[in-house]
């Protein structure tokens, strides 16, 4: 009689009654235990194969949560990929979920294009109301001499096709996210999304301006400051995949932006911020933290702004 290999330590027990129970349910317990560990290993191994860029390319879906990093994302910052190095700044608050698909994502994104850089996450954690334009001025003053250009850059938006140049941007500001490629925002005069400037450049511009609280109206302003200083604005050629360019992973109907206008800020949000800029930025970082999330290592900044409530008094929403 043939019996499957699944059914023999069993037979071979039954030479001794008394301890059958015993090692019977030992053996299962092992076995059971061994399923409920290799099972999960095993799809997640099969469920994270292949090119993470590729796949989101063909399927235009993103994982829920990032799987491990292929063998481009693990490489070290490497100094034969060129002379410049990318700080990726990311005004940041509370977006858990698409923080933990966005560093590793774009970590393996850049690797592969042999893009040095370094990502900063910039976290608010005062009471007052977001402000996007101080963070990345946050972000360009504590990114450090080592890097030379910048990357403004939004944590819900993911490149999705690899011709996109994030590259040094020697001849002026280069804007990845244009117009005729982002998936929501189509008006000539947009810069937001992802817009790489020297150093130099952004210094230049005096950064932007900390007057915005809140959602919205940020780049505007910042346009009108590249025209001040005499910057001519590039955009990418040649991009043939239209709004599927990028992915946006942000939710609206869970969370929702803050578009609210208080007191003046209607009126005032339409006018050039002449003075203001990283010259009278004012912010504290309570903690600098180097991590990683899925491999992709990062630098967490979090940090207090502060608020000249006589100036703004929108920062708050009292």
């Amino acid at each position: 009689m043939m019996y499957s290999s699944r059914r023999k330590p069993v037979l071979y027990f039954k030479e001794d009654r008394r301890f059958l129970p015993w090692k019977c349910s030992v053996l299962k317990l092992f076995g059971l235990c061994m399923v409920l560990v290799l099972v999960p290993l095993l799809w997640l191994q099969l469920s994270c194969s292949g090119d993470m860029n590729r796949s989101t390319v063909e399927d235009g879906h993103l994982p829920h949560q990032p799987c491990s990093l292929d063998r481009h994302a693990l490489v070290a910052d490497n100094p034969s990929w060129g002379p410049h190095k990318m700080a990726l700044l990311i005004p940041f608050r509370e977006r858990f979920e698409e923080l933990l698909v966005f560093v590793p994502y774009m970590h393996s994104f850049l690797n592969q294009k042999k893009i040095r850089h370094t990502i900063f996450i910039i976290n608010q954690m005062d009471h007052y109301r977001f402000n996007r334009a101080s963070l990345i001025n946050v972000g360009f003053v504590e990114s450090g001499n080592d890097t030379d250009y910048i990357a403004m850059h939004d944590v819900d938006l993911l490149p999705l096709n690899e011709a996109l140049d994030y590259g040094f941007p020697d001849q002026g500001p280069f804007h990845i996210a244009s117009p005729e490629l982002h998936p929501l925002y189509h008006y000539k005069t947009y810069v937001g999304g992802i817009l790489l400037l020297t150093k130099q450049h952004y210094q230049m511009c005096n950064g932007m301006s900390n007057r915005f609280w809140g959602w919205g109206r940020e780049d505007d302003e910042f346009y009108r400051r590249l025209r001040t200083a005499g910057l001519e604005l590039f955009r990418p050629i040649g991009i043939t995949t239209g709004y599927k360019t990028f992915r946006h992973i942000h939710d609206p109907a869970w969370r929702k932006r803050d578009q609210k206008r208080v007191a003046a800020q209607k009126q005032e949000q339409f006018k050039v911020d002449a003075e203001g800029g990283l010259t009278n930025l004012r912010y504290k970082v309570e903690s600098r933290q180097d991590l990683t999330i899925s491999g992709a290592p990062c630098t967490i900044l979090s940090v207090k702004l502060e608020c000249d409530q006589n100036r703004t008094p929108w920062c708050l929403l009292s």
